[in-house]
């Protein structure tokens, strides 16, 4: 399976028409002639890109993922506060969730996925989950946050934006920057020390 630099826009425009459907229909209503229809392909044209709907689905997750792990390892790397870290992780989790894969979550239909294919998304969305882990105990050793269960609470921000592609219609009003940042205010002020302080600094 290529690696997501060496997909092309045409391949990730089929991933984004995929999740759409996949967010319409779910995994096993959504056709394959369906997502090629929305992109004014044939059956066969898709299948050059992609050998099957199997590997649209995983690709589909693996997309998402590696820019999710890529935003992780920048952020990681700043020399930002804790809280203002988040903000950004969490911020960018939403777009994914609402721009990328079209208010589809990334828990979406894994068990369609084949063994060895499922092993490689887990690893993946472990990696984000850790990230998250890891900027929540900053954020506590460093005061900013409320000492705690650092994986009970990067599992509950997890959910909490998962839990978008449940509710999310792209009619709405809201945008996914408003959603984005109305989720880190909320996120935030359960963990800050001060929630009055600068949860908000980073917009």
């Amino acid at each position: 399976m290529p690696a997501r630099a060496a997909l092309s826009p045409r391949r990730i425009e089929i991933l984004k028409s995929a999740a759409a459907a996949f967010r319409r229909r779910g995994y096993h209503g959504a056709s394959v002639e369906e997502i090629a229809d929305a992109l004014h392909m044939t059956k066969g044209s898709l299948y050059y890109y992609f050998r099957n709907k199997e590997e649209i689905l995983y690709f589909c997750h693996d997309y998402s993922l590696d820019i999710l792990l890529e935003l992780l390892e920048d952020v990681e790397a700043e020399d930002r506060p804790p809280e203002e870290k988040l903000r950004r992780l969490i911020v960018a989790f939403v777009h994914m969730i609402i721009d990328e894969l079209h208010g589809t979550a990334l828990t979406m239909d894994l068990q369609a996925l084949s063994p060895r294919a499922l092993r490689r998304i887990i690893a993946k969305r472990d990696r984000f989950d850790r990230g998250i882990r890891r900027v929540l105990q900053e954020g506590m050793d460093a005061g900013a946050f409320r000492r705690g269960d650092a994986k009970l609470r990067a599992f509950a921000i997890l959910g909490a934006v998962n839990w978008i592609s449940r509710w999310f219609d792209p009619r709405g009003s809201a945008t996914s920057e408003e959603i984005g940042q109305a989720f880190a205010d909320y996120l935030l002020r359960g963990l800050l020390v001060s929630p009055s302080g600068s949860a908000g600094s980073a917009r």
